[in-house]
């Protein structure tokens, strides 16, 4: 793969996917957010029980008949010529049992200049890569447990390089309804490659996410607490420039503490009038704004906000994610009603 190309794909996926166990795996863009709601909120919220129907995307679970004949259509543009885009319908069979969702999710890198190792310039290439999705949900009767299943085929293309795979998510969510408190958990991209780029068998990004979110009576607000990759304890990295240095001239690499490893799993978020026609939306992603901090430099990187406005029929949403001084990313989202009632 060209080295272009690769340091672009690698480095895109560390911030804006949040340093996914970085450069381990393939088929990362799986997990870019996939609406301006979810980005608002920090990222991969999976508690979120109403008729939002970009929230199946990260927890099949959330599917549910409120969202029937709702289409959402979101988009991104990622450090200049890298887009991004998803869509999700929804569509109630049977308002008691059956709940079906289709979604896409694309991401496209742009045009390259193409070089040999020799520096000389070769054709120019792009790359781009999409998942198509169906998903489905079922309430177990006379519980307040919703269990789901989200099936993707993942198609990419890099350079002259492509690969075809599948990946599987699980969720489940409980309501408990006195509280209003909502708990999911989710087990995403379960899947292999059917085709590979050159013959190597690589990963998918399995990742394991657990949450809760809860209303509070009487303040119309809705917190939500996020603890992505669960899956494996230790995703802090020592920081070279943070090495310190001994009076002989040796350096040691940076330790991280319990707590910092600890924290780079939580994401927390806020919504302000959740309910409302328009509402208010706040987020922090711990992991984003250690690894991309500058030393001895404020850049507020982790911090994330939005809105969403609701008229008739149509849904505005809009998020503003800060990642560095350098690259900041906007989300729109547009979402419609086609339901009669």
């Amino acid at each position: 793969m060209p080295k272009k190309l690769l340091f672009v794909v690698v480095f895109l996926f560390c911030t804006v996917s949040y340093g996914q166990i970085g450069g381990k795996y393939i088929y990362q863009f799986l997990n870019l957010v996939t609406s301006p709601r979810q980005a608002a909120l920090g990222g991969k919220t999976i508690t979120i029980y109403d008729d939002d129907v970009n929230q199946v995307h990260f927890n099949p679970a959330t599917l549910n008949a409120d969202m029937d004949n709702h289409l959402a259509l979101n988009y991104g543009s990622y450090y200049k010529e890298v887009t991004y885009g998803t869509a999700s319908y929804a569509y109630t069979y049977d308002r008691h049992l059956q709940t079906f969702q289709a979604g896409v999710n694309y991401v496209n890198y742009g045009n390259f200049e193409g070089y040999d190792e020799n520096g000389l310039a070769t054709s120019a290439f792009s790359g781009s890569e999409i998942a198509l999705s169906l998903a489905y949900a079922y309430n177990i009767p006379f519980t307040d447990i919703h269990i789901g299943v989200n099936g993707k085929l993942i198609s990419s293309n890099l350079e002259s390089y492509s690969s075809l795979g599948g990946a599987v998510d699980i969720g489940a969510l409980f309501i408990d309804q006195r509280n209003d408190v909502n708990w999911g958990l989710v087990i995403r991209n379960i899947g292999t490659q059917f085709t590979t780029y050159s013959g190597t068998n690589e990963k998918l990004p399995l990742e394991i996410i657990l949450g809760v979110s809860q209303e509070l009576d009487n303040v119309p607000v809705r917190w939500h607490l996020t603890l992505e990759n669960l899956q494996q304890w230790n995703i802090a990295f020592s920081n070279p420039v943070r090495a310190n240095s001994s009076i002989d001239g040796e350096s040691s690499q940076e330790k991280v503490s319990f707590v910092n490893n600890a924290l780079r799993h939580v994401i927390f978020g806020v919504e302000l009038f959740p309910k409302k026609a328009f509402n208010l939306r706040l987020g922090y992603n711990f992991r984003r704004a250690e690894e991309l901090r500058v030393v001895d430099q404020r850049n507020f990187s982790g911090i994330s906000l939005g809105f969403g406005l609701k008229m008739n029929k149509l849904k505005f949403n809009y998020s503003y994610s800060r990642y560095t001084l350098a690259g900041n990313t906007s989300l729109f989202g547009l979402t419609i009603n086609f339901s009669e009632n």
